[in-house]
């Protein structure tokens, strides 16, 4: 949300078409930290800075995606979930078929995080995010890093609202269930399960 007196997004918007570097600049400052986040857990370490300039630049040179129905924000994670599909596409063969109901980053050949935990629970958490499939991996960041709505989560994915919130509560308890077999071999975590929120709300401010 733009402060008193700042101007909102979309007059930010309107005035970087319009040649208004500042506007840019302060639109890319106010969405930044949520866009790379939606990276820094999904793709290598060497792509997170171009995906994030090639996201922004859709507001730019592909004006008319941007319809105003829906915040910025989620306009913005929406492109943001699309290059990163792109861009596991683009890795495979030709004739090879990417399925992100079933893929991890973990299978798709992604190097480790570059997000990085100080806790043992914050590590667990997001290593156990990379192995479950992108789809999954997806709507939990949103819902437990951007804090967002089930309208929300529908928008950025492109599905109806249903199948969103069915899809969360189903990534959420393959969540719990990935996190117990990682700990399986291991001692056992300072914290419990049940704090799993709690887990992902320290981690996302130690991201912010």
């Amino acid at each position: 949300m733009a402060e008193a007196g700042a101007r909102d997004d979309r007059e930010l918007i309107a005035a970087w078409r319009g040649g208004d570097r500042r506007a840019g600049e302060e639109l890319f400052t106010r969405h930044f930290p949520a866009v790379q986040r939606f990276f820094r857990n999904k793709v290598d370490a060497s792509a997170v800075e171009d995906l994030v300039q090639r996201t922004f630049l859709v507001l730019v040179e592909k004006p008319g995606q941007f319809r105003g129905e829906s915040s910025v924000k989620t306009f913005l994670l929406g492109v943001a979930n699309n290059l990163t599909r792109s861009y596991y596409r683009k890795r495979q063969r030709a004739d090879e078929h990417v399925d992100f109901a079933q893929l991890s980053v973990v299978d798709l050949g992604t190097g480790p995080s570059t997000a990085v935990g100080r806790k043992r629970e914050h590590r667990v958490l997001l290593e156990a995010l990379r192995r479950m499939p992108l789809n999954a991996q997806t709507i939990l960041e949103l819902y437990y890093w951007e804090s967002m709505t089930g309208p929300a989560i529908a928008a950025v994915l492109g599905v109806p609202e249903n199948t969103a919130r069915t899809r969360l509560r189903r990534a959420r308890e393959r969540l719990a269930t990935e996190i117990a077999r990682l700990e399986q071999s291991e001692k056992p975590l300072e914290s419990t399960l049940d704090d799993l929120d709690g887990w992902a709300r320290a981690l996302r401010a130690r991201l912010a």
